[in-house]
């Protein structure tokens, strides 16, 4: 028989515990019901624009990222890829940007924003050009991109705006080869001078240099010539110390008795 004294507690005990199993699984049931559905596609994109305009660049990446991870085949997938490279190049990693450009080029050949992907592999070089007293390879990289947009999209805006930089790379360019050509000419270098003074006036003409490059042409002809002629000058005094020094070597002293009836043919064959 149960004795009704034990038996409050125990059924107390019993319901505490029957309880907090309830709760637990209740909770259980309740986190389920609290974890949020899988972002679309296009939220995310919407997302990774929105930390874009507030320049939180990584986030952007981000959340772009997530779209070519779970939703390669969205129609928002494409646009996502030119985000990771737009938020690069506005970070101003201008080397991992132009990666990003050119996969984009690779990937889609027929994309309608090819002259604007070509415009933004174009400034991720220009962005890196150093002062003309150094390499420029990435100027002659920008300058290659931008040529290669103008050829292919030659009424897009990009390639107006593509023109704009363009000359200012052969400027630098140009920059470059004179001065080169002027250490060259300041260390009487002339002939070495006068090449790169030649490929500037041939190869960048109209862009501000003409008329100094015009002058030390002009000017490394010169010396060059100049030069030229002291040579032969001192050639011909070399000549004429050889043969004086002959004469003087061809005396009647230095003839036996016997032979001075041959001092005249002997000073013929040596004069």
């Amino acid at each position: 028989m149960f004795n009704r004294e034990h038996f409050g507690p125990f059924a107390a005990r019993v319901l505490v515990i029957l309880m907090m199993c309830s709760v637990v699984s209740g909770c259980g049931w309740l986190w389920k019901k609290s974890e949020s559905p899988q972002a679309t596609p296009e939220v995310l994109y919407e997302q990774g624009v929105q930390f874009y305009q507030k320049a939180s660049y990584e986030d952007a990446i981000e959340a772009f990222q997530k779209i070519k991870d779970q939703y390669p085949l969205s129609k928002v997938s494409v646009m996502a890829e030119l985000g990771i490279a737009d938020s690069l190049f506005t970070e101003k990693k201008y080397i991992e940007a132009e990666v990003a450009y050119s996969d984009f080029l690779n990937l889609h050949p027929a994309n309608p924003n090819l002259a604007y992907v070509l415009y933004q592999m174009g400034l991720c070089h220009y962005n890196q050009i150093v002062s003309i007293d150094r390499d420029q390879t990435e100027t002659l990289k920008a300058q290659k991109e931008f040529e290669k947009l103008i050829s292919a999209y030659p009424d897009s805006q990009y390639a107006r705006m593509a023109e704009k930089v363009l000359k200012d790379c052969r400027r630098r360019l140009a920059e470059h080869e004179f001065y080169i050509g002027h250490f060259y000419f300041k260390s009487k270098k002339y002939q070495a001078a006068l090449k790169r003074f030649e490929t500037v006036a041939r190869e960048y003409p109209n862009l501000g240099l003409d008329f100094k490059v015009s002058y030390f042409l002009k000017e490394t002809k010169r010396l060059i010539e100049e030069g030229e002629k002291k040579a032969e000058r001192q050639k011909g005094a070399g000549n004429r110390k050889i043969i004086t020094t002959v004469r003087e070597s061809v005396t009647t002293k230095d003839i036996p008795f016997s032979t001075h009836f041959l001092r005249p043919i002997i000073c013929r064959i040596y004069l």
